[in-house]
């Protein structure tokens, strides 16, 4: 078995190839691990990308040109975790471009993937132990679409 047994297969419209150069730009590091072009029995054109490998952050996903049949949904989302207030901020603002920002840290990207994007403070936070912290914590990150570590941190600590 493989270092990672189970990779994440999106299914795009047709626009896969896009959709991995925009990950591949936001997420430094990342790289295409292999192309496989539609032939003759299609259905995409002859020659089109089919399939991407592609690495970010470690993780490997399988970009499909799939065409128009399924489309994403925020049931199932991408978590990252963010060590710094400048990882959270750059993320958000490359994942974000063109994009739909929710609650808490969700965005859904102009491809229709649905990230969150979590400062580590927020797991440290909510394993803490400390029921009042996190209830502060809580309301003051309920309202953030992008998460403020620094307003996040300050509401935990309390008066």
């Amino acid at each position: 078995m493989s270092a990672q047994a189970i990779t994440p297969c999106l299914w795009f419209n047709f626009n896969a190839e896009e959709a991995v150069g925009h990950y591949l730009a936001t997420f430094a590091g990342g790289r295409v691990v292999s192309t496989a072009r539609y032939g003759d029995a299609g259905p995409g054109p002859k020659g089109a990308v089919m399939t991407m490998l592609f690495e970010i952050a470690g993780q490997r996903f399988l970009a499909l040109n799939g065409g128009p049949h399924y489309a994403f949904t925020p049931a199932i989302s991408l978590i990252v975790d963010c060590a710094t207030q400048d990882e959270v901020d750059r993320l958000w603002d490359g994942l974000g471009e063109g994009g739909k920002p929710m609650r808490c840290g969700w965005i859904t990207d102009k491809f229709g993937v649905t990230w969150q994007i979590v400062p580590s403070a927020v797991a440290r936070i909510m394993q803490s132990g400390d029921a009042a912290g996190i209830a502060r914590a809580m309301r003051a990150m309920t309202p953030m679409t992008k998460i403020d570590v620094a307003t996040l941190e300050q509401a935990f600590a309390g008066p």
